[in-house]
């Protein structure tokens, strides 16, 4: 008899083990695994890219490693098992092997080529399949990896701290040059830490360079197999060689300039440890399109947006954004204050369009997170 309680909490331990993984596990999804005897955990893993061994084949193999048999055990995967060779052999395969008895699957593989293709094989080797327990979590955790296995694009959040009457930053009149304009606290802030290590890279325009002189560093001190890819749009290459940027650039600073811009400028930058690279450009500005297929080439599954309003408001009008995370401060900055994304009236208006949206508390400061697009297929949970 199945206990819904029991596979909810063994489900909860898996999806704990895969949020280790974030920063560890891209481009692969994040999956933990938890196996079961008598109601007892007697092996668990999750997918660590450099590992190579994916969440199944850990927990089975921690099992081994203790001397435990897994024949009829149950196992709990956030992820369907999956049936293809790939870097290592199909899960589903080696599931059956072991001979488990019962798999519990929190949501089907968003790959449309072998979605469902683990949980017939398992059900055709005569193992109980439960499927959808935890889905929504489990989905959540892995956004960028549905949304880039369909449509081989990243998966763009665009991020903002906003005052409280809903504007970006100060007028340029009112602030010091090079030199940010703090809206949120130090809650806030940490937080914004935890989505730069979420991510595969963040990018920003040459207006913010220029304004603010930001690092765009991961902070979270959280270990990430690789570096967190920093990304300019600068057209013309207007980034000063002082910016913070540069010191120290070591393989995680892309700059996207237009093929006008300037050779010594390009050679300068190379010079000073970054990375630089042509993109086609429309109506005078770098294509956005263009962008994300450079990026996707890359394997960057997860973009964060960390922008000005120029730029904020461009990706929104292009239908770019995919999710949006807004933190609002105890601050007014009135009228003549820049905005939030150009284009966009007012974020307030703005966010009541999203979708799944949540507001959690960070110190004095709110969060308002939702989504534009759902990154997962659209379909029903299958038992």
């Amino acid at each position: 008899m199945v206990d819904a309680a029991q596979d909810e909490r063994f489900m909860q331990r898996a999806l704990t083990l895969a949020q280790k993984s974030i920063g560890l596990a891209s481009p692969n999804p994040q999956v933990g695994c938890v196996l079961t005897a008598g109601g007892t955990i007697i092996g668990e893993g999750a997918h660590i890219y450099d590992n190579r061994d994916h969440a199944e084949i850990a927990a089975l193999k921690q099992a081994a490693s203790r001397g435990i048999s897994v024949v009829g055990a149950t196992a709990y995967v956030t992820l369907e098992p999956c049936s293809h060779q790939g870097r290592t052999g199909p899960c589903a395969d080696a599931l059956i092997a072991a001979r488990i008895g019962r798999c519990v699957v929190a949501t089907r593989d968003p790959n449309p080529l072998v979605s469902g293709r683990g949980i017939s094989k398992l059900r055709d080797a005569g193992i109980e399949v439960t499927v959808g327990v935890l889905q929504q979590q489990a989905r959540d955790l892995d956004d960028p990896f549905a949304h880039f296995i369909q449509h081989h694009r990243p998966f763009v959040t665009l991020k903002a701290a906003l005052s409280v009457d809903g504007y970006l930053a100060p007028p340029p009149t009112n602030r010091l040059p090079d030199q940010p304009h703090w809206i949120t606290g130090s809650a806030a802030r940490h937080e914004v830490q935890r989505l730069r290590h979420a991510s595969d890279a963040i990018l920003t325009g040459i207006g913010t360079v220029l304004a603010d002189d930001p690092a765009l560093t991961d902070r979270s001190t959280l270990p990430r197999r690789r570096p967190l890819l920093r990304v300019i749009l600068d057209s013309q290459l207007r980034t000063p060689l002082t910016a913070k940027l540069l010191h120290p650039a070591s393989q995680d600073l892309l700059i996207l300039h237009a093929a006008s811009a300037p050779t010594q400028k390009i050679e300068a930058l190379q010079s000073a440890g970054a990375e630089l690279s042509a993109i086609e450009t429309e109506n005078g500005h770098l294509s956005l399109p263009a962008v994300l297929a450079a990026l996707a080439e890359r394997n960057i599954l997860s973009l964060l947006l960390e922008a000005g309003s120029h730029l904020n408001g461009a990706f929104l009008t292009q239908n770019l954004v995919d999710k949006v995370v807004l933190f609002y401060g105890e601050t007014e900055l009135g009228a003549g204050a820049i905005p939030f994304a150009q284009g966009i009236d007012s974020p307030f208006l703005f966010q009541q369009t999203l979708h799944r949206q949540t507001q959690t508390p960070f110190g004095p400061d709110a969060q308002i997170t939702g989504y534009i697009h759902d990154p997962w297929p659209n379909e029903p949970a299958k038992p």
